[in-house]
């Protein structure tokens, strides 16, 4: 018996974890795929929204603003990536100067401080391969740019290390009241708690609608991106938005914190929440868009394209709270963009809402901070020489797009919520994240895996589940 499960491990799943694992408490989050970070938290635009988009009073602009405000020490408690690089809201035409001060004035109202609008002139000096047609933009000095496996990888791992339990390749299937709380079936077997918090993004409505009268409705709207190599990285500074639209804030350039250029994405609703496939269609509106704000963006220099799905329930806000109808159920549902920058502050609401329903008190004894996969790189010489002396495999370089070492990957593995796939390497170390695609690193990945797992190549994945890379050996019928 459980007091809380929560579902899903993606950035809303993960933050309330961390946070609720503060408090003395049995909890466990359930997943159906095989790692965190399997959903929309790995597919995004990885940014940190200053708070002037979302509508004054709504939810998301209290967590926008207050995740923004969150995230630089939390970054620094729990050692993942994050800048504060700026962001600018581009106005292409004089007669679209008034939705550039509506934005201005919705972003003052929100608490988002420092907001100034730039002339043209002050804009090309601080964006050199800004659009020659720009005639002003918005200028966010809060706006930023972070790593979203590794926020939402830190959090998991920091709720584990503070006795919060995970269980992957674990689909629920069905819920119900009983008498002391809910009684949750999966594919693994039958789990009980006093409390659910409902944070299964595209599928929040499936689990939400199972215990309601009031229906709520998630579209998947995807959106798909071009993954531009390092060498573009500095093509712009900021991150670059164009006015909002009907579908939201439009196609984004940005660098990333790792040093690549991103550019998308589309805004595109479907009906299957596993449509995470790019279009030809669609990665031609995002060049064009992007090219309408930035120009000379080096698209010949794409390494990879994506796509991944918004979960964008039908009165566009955060559903985040106790249903009137299912008393112990808490949803935590329609966490689409800002969710990422807000992740912090939802973990925090969530958890605030259960620490009065459950009187839950303080441990004496939780764990604040984190600390990520060793990157050598940050290391001076004599430390790196010194490291390699004693951990030989640091000196192994494994992925050399990245210049990863056997010590990272070996790490990756090893560690609480290790990685157990070619994603999960890649996600935690950036193994395979670079030029080549992992074409060059992947059967070396494979090898430390099945080691360091104790199987065999045969078992080893892609991504959980049936995505293994070898199917058998090639001469077995001679």
């Amino acid at each position: 018996m459980y007091d809380v499960i929560i579902i899903g491990a993606g950035v809303a799943g993960a933050a309330s974890a961390r946070e609720l694992s503060r408090y003395q408490a049995k909890i466990c989050v359930l997943e159906k795929e095989e790692d965190v970070c399997c959903g929309t938290s790995k597919a995004n635009s990885a940014i940190v929204h200053a708070g002037y988009d979302a509508a004054e009073g709504s939810l998301m602009a209290k967590l926008n603003v207050r995740g923004n405000e969150m995230m630089e020490q939390l970054s620094k408690d729990l050692d993942f990536p994050f800048k504060r690089n700026g962001s600018l809201v581009v106005c292409l035409h004089e007669d679209e100067m008034s939705g550039l001060e509506t934005l201005y004035k919705r972003g003052i109202a929100n608490g988002v401080p420092d907001l100034r609008i730039l002339n043209r002139e002050e804009l090309r000096a601080m964006e050199p391969n800004i659009s020659d047609e720009a005639c002003a933009a918005l200028y966010a000095p809060t706006g930023g740019i972070v790593c979203p496996f590794n926020l939402n990888i830190a959090m998991a791992e920091n709720a584990n290390a503070n006795g919060v339990e995970f269980h992957f390749d674990t689909e629920v299937t069905d819920l119900r009241p009983v008498e002391d709380g809910w009684e949750i079936r999966t594919s693994k077997g039958t789990y009980k708690t006093r409390y659910v918090v409902n944070a299964a993004g595209v599928y929040a409505d499936k689990f939400h609608n199972m215990v309601s009268k009031k229906k709520i409705h998630i579209t998947p709207r995807r959106g798909d991106y071009c993954l531009l190599d390092k060498t573009a990285g500095n093509h712009v500074s900021h991150t670059v938005f164009a006015l909002p639209g009907k579908y939201g804030k439009g196609v984004l350039v940005t660098p990333t914190v790792h040093g690549n250029l991103l550019v998308g994405p589309t805004a595109i609703d479907i009906e299957n929440k596993e449509g995470t496939n790019t279009t030809r269609e669609g990665l031609n509106e995002v060049i064009t868009k992007a090219e309408m704000n930035v120009k000379n963006i080096p698209m010949r220099q794409v390494i990879t394209s994506f796509a991944g799905l918004r979960a964008h329930e039908d009165g566009h806000e955060f559903l985040i709270g106790e249903l009137e109808d299912a008393k112990g159920f808490i949803d935590c549902a329609g966490i689409e963009s800002p969710g990422l920058t807000s992740s912090p502050a939802i973990g925090e609401m969530v958890a605030d809402i259960l620490k009065e329903k459950m009187d839950l008190k303080k441990k004496e004894n939780f764990i604040a901070t984190r600390k990520g996969v060793l990157n050598p790189n940050t290391l001076s010489k004599e430390e790196r020489i010194q490291l390699i002396k004693e951990k030989p495999e640091y000196g192994n370089i494994i992925c050399r797009c990245e210049m990863i070492t056997e010590g990272e990957i070996i790490d990756a593995i090893r560690r609480p919520l290790g990685a157990k796939s070619l994603d999960g390497v890649k996600r935690r170390t950036r193994a395979g994240m670079g030029r080549c695609q992992a074409g060059f690193c992947s059967p070396r990945t494979m090898e430390i895996l099945a080691r360091e797992c104790h199987k065999s190549m045969f078992e080893i994945t892609k991504s959980g589940g049936n995505s293994q890379i070898v199917k058998g050996i090639n001469k077995d019928s001679l």
